[in-house]
């Protein structure tokens, strides 16, 4: 089951370490970052008051501005780093803290900007591009705020909760270092017997263990580790929640939900659509889950029953050179020039490959506008580490095909569009192997993981939107979240998406209690409709080849030049409508029955 004990970082051969020297080559070139941003941002206060005087006074206001933060934003993300490098680290915690306390500060700064950019007329601002060429950068920004011009409040206001967001920040600190830094899971016995550490990196490969005595025991330490903290998780996850809904009534938004959605100017509709067209699917997932209950053969099917692949293949490693080589075929149908900028990001150290003693969990892809595209990666060789790279590597391309292309003030992505680049790499991949796969055991296998990949993804994002939804509701509505009603309401949403195959089991009610990414509201069910998108744009790209590839290869290059149902349009799916969701429930169901044939 990998290391029997983790490495601490310096034990890690660096070959497998990401390159962050290339941002900064040492601490005071960090810190020189820093007072250059604190100075810029004090002279930044002499365009208040002046901001609309001229077409020239404006251009020079954003020109800075967006100056001030792409500094910023690459001594951010160098800190956030080294802390996800070992979060134990007293000084990369204080070098994080410090960061962010520069942002609450040049936000505050900043505050007067919009408000007293909408003091002025929409006409005189759309008069000013029109007299000035070089605002015509600006022109979806401009747009963008007299959009959004009845939520945002005076400079006075504005100026306060910028000056608040260290504080209204604190829940997701406390939670990252609780889960990070503070939560032991203990030690159990593995597969041979022998005592491992138990992790957040080696967790699901535990769940995916054949051996029954194994999931029981992994999933029994992690639930157990979090029931012992459920109330203090409760309340910073209560406050998050609060936090969400107060901000949205000071800006005058129906919703927590619809301020979250404001940003990029999704509907609420497509949430609504994605758990409306998920339900009517669920009695496939159902049948799924009883035709898993029916293969392991068990009297009762519990939730550490759920991750263990439903046939079992001969355990073999995969190790990230040999992973590399797989994406490299999977991914061939993307064409030599992107295949080609994968490769060099490989070797120019894009990566930080394996877990070591502090690390931060999981997988994400990160960077600033003028550094590398870089991944996290907690490799444990195995073939779903390959699905993990390819996924990250998805974000890191969408990244450096965007920053090479858009200006710093487009040169980022939402979410919404990004989990779609990540998720077509996955999709690609899937097919590659499906189509290549001769041996009869295999294929089984790869189908149960494809739609395993449905499941984790599309149904249980699905489902973490609807628990989302129901516990910004409940606040708004003048409930408060204890860990009681938190537990119960997840429980039986849990009962609603996996059905009457699943039997009571006294811990997944805590489940909750363990996702970082409600501490980002509203954010989950991205990857649902990302999945969706994905799915028709692989089936294109493999379907039509080269039209529609350079379509999702300029969709790529796009970055937040327009909302995000706007930008996916440029790939040829309009997730306004039902069809996206439909079509991935459709090759779910599909998946399901070739499985049940075969099996």
């Amino acid at each position: 089951m990998g290391n029997k004990k983790l490495k601490n970082r310096n034990e890690i051969d660096p070959k497998y370490q990401w390159n962050i020297q290339a941002m900064y080559a040492n601490a005071a070139a960090w810190e020189k970052d820093i007072e250059e941003v604190l100075q810029q941002t004090a002279d930044f206060s002499k365009f208040q008051g002046h901001l609309t005087e001229s077409p020239d006074m404006l251009l020079d206001a954003f020109t800075t501005k967006d100056a001030i933060w792409q500094k910023l934003e690459r001594a951010y993300v160098y800190a956030r780093m080294k802390l996800d490098e070992d979060n134990r680290v007293s000084a990369q915690q204080a070098m994080y803290d410090k960061v962010s306390g520069v942002i609450a500060k040049v936000s505050a700064a900043m505050s007067f900007m919009t408000p007293e950019l909408l003091s002025a007329s929409e006409d005189t601002l759309r008069s000013f591009i029109k007299e000035l060429p070089a605002l015509s950068q600006y022109t979806f920004v401009i747009e963008d705020l007299i959009r959004e011009k009845k939520h945002v409040l005076s400079k006075e206001e504005e100026n306060i909760l910028a000056q608040l967001s260290e504080v209204t920040d604190a829940p997701d600190t406390i939670f990252t270092m609780l889960n990070n830094a503070d939560i032991s899971f203990g030690t159990i016995k593995d597969e041979d017997g022998e005592e491992v550490s138990l992790t957040h990196g080696n967790f699901i490969s535990f769940m995916e263990s054949h051996d029954r005595n194994v999931r029981k025991s992994a999933f029994t330490h992690v639930y157990e580790a979090y029931k012992g903290l459920v109330n203090t998780i409760a309340s910073a996850y209560n406050y998050n929640v609060k936090t969400d809904v107060i901000g949205a009534n000071i800006r005058h938004y129906d919703s927590a939900r619809a301020a979250a959605l404001s940003g990029g100017n999704i509907p609420e509709s497509v949430y609504d659509n994605l758990i409306t067209v998920v339900h009517e699917y669920l009695p496939v997932l159902h049948r799924y889950i009883d035709l898993r209950k029916k293969v392991l053969a068990v009297d009762e099917l519990k939730m550490y029953d759920i991750y263990v692949p439903l046939v079992e293949i001969p355990k073999r490693k995969v190790s990230f050179e040999e992973a590399i080589k797989i994406m490299e075929e999977g991914l061939a149908p993307l064409g030599n020039a992107y295949m080609n900028r994968v490769l060099s990001g490989i070797d120019a150290g894009w990566i930080d490959v394996y877990e070591n003693e502090g690390k931060t969990s999981g997988a994400y892809s990160f960077g600033s506008y003028d550094s590398f595209p870089y991944i996290l990666l907690n490799y444990s060789d195995t073939l779903k580490d390959v699905f993990t790279l390819v996924h990250e590597m998805g974000h890191s391309m969408h990244a450096s095909y965007t920053r090479e292309t858009q200006p710093f003030t487009y040169g980022s992505h939402s979410i919404f569009t990004a989990e779609v680049a990540s998720t077509v790499n996955e999709s690609l991949l899937m097919q590659h192997l499906l189509n290549k796969e001769t041996d009869p055991t295999m294929r089984k296998y790869l189908l149960n993981l494809y739609i395993e990949e449905f499941r984790t993804t599309l149904f249980r994002q699905t489902m973490f939107a609807e628990f989302e939804h129901m516990t910004h509701k409940y606040v708004e509505e003048g409930g408060s979240l204890t860990a009681d009603w938190l537990c119960e309401n997840y429980e039986k949403l849990n009962k609603d998406y996996f059905g009457a195959s699943l039997s009571e089991d006294e811990y997944i009610k805590y489940e909750w209690a363990r996702i970082p990414h409600f501490y980002r509201s509203f954010y989950v069910y991205q990857y649902a409709t990302g999945y969706s998108a994905a799915t028709a744009i692989a089936g294109k790209i493999l379907k039509e080849g080269e039209t529609a590839r350079d379509a999702y290869i300029e969709f790529l290059k796009t970055g937040d030049s327009n909302y995000p149902v706007e930008l996916l349009k440029i790939a040829g799916v309009d997730m306004s409508s039902k069809e996206p969701v439909i079509l991935a429930m459709e090759t779910f169901k599909q998946l399901v029955e070739e499985l049940a044939a075969l099996l």
